[in-house]
């Protein structure tokens, strides 16, 4: 995991962590599709993400503790990845993009899981993501 940074600046450090569109995209499809799998990951993606990028994708954000790998308890050669607190925080971050999309550019389209939680307010998303850490953490306790 990279330690450096060109900055201090908090943004630029963001950037460099989340800043290129694949990186985002697979989060997207995690957190709103419930895309757990790599080939789910690879093959259902709209952008159409290549398995070289994805699996360099995948190991960013497990390096960066955004997501975590584990065996998939119903598929010995299948792993599955989950969302942890750090991936889940970012949930309102991508509602905000993707409100600013819908806002400015006018050939994008706000539809979906994203259309009603932007649609139900504080208290929707944050059901949402309560779900998404029933769904995605280990249970505590």
């Amino acid at each position: 995991m990279r330690t450096s940074h060109r900055s201090e600046c908090v943004i630029n450090q963001t950037v460099e962590v989340l800043g290129d569109q694949w990186t985002l995209l697979v989060i997207r499809d995690i957190v709103f599709v419930n895309r757990r799998h790599f080939r789910e990951l690879l093959t259902q993606s709209l952008e159409g993400i290549a398995s070289n990028i994805l699996a360099d994708r995948l190991r960013k954000l497990v390096e960066q503790g955004i997501i975590t790998k584990s065996d998939d308890p119903t598929h010995k050669q299948k792993a599955i990845y989950s969302l942890t607190e750090k991936g889940i925080a970012l949930v309102p971050l991508l509602l905000e993009m993707a409100a600013w999309g819908h806002e400015y550019l006018p050939t994008s389209k706000l539809q979906g899981l994203a259309r009603t939680l932007k649609e139900g307010g504080a208290e929707l998303r944050a059901e949402f993501m309560n779900e998404l850490r029933k769904t995605h953490l280990p249970a505590s306790g």
